[in-house]
């Protein structure tokens, strides 16, 4: 099962890896940065299939899959 993992600081929550995601797993969550920006947080992390596509979409390089 992969694994996705949110760096916190650099997410600005474009909302990218959410509509790009085939699955579903993430969602823009009400955890705030230090910034003032709610992160992604996975929401279904058990259909992620480690596609990657969320990290590729992700501007800030906000994003880590591993599998």
């Amino acid at each position: 099962m992969a694994k996705i993992v949110i760096v916190e600081e650099r997410c600005k929550s474009c909302g990218y890896c959410v509509k790009f995601c085939p699955r579903g797993v993430l969602r823009i969550g009400t955890h705030v940065n230090s910034k003032g920006y709610e992160i992604a947080e996975p929401a279904n992390q058990e259909a992620c299939i480690g596609c990657c596509i969320c990290a590729q979409m992700c501007p800030d390089g906000a994003i880590e899959v591993y599998r």
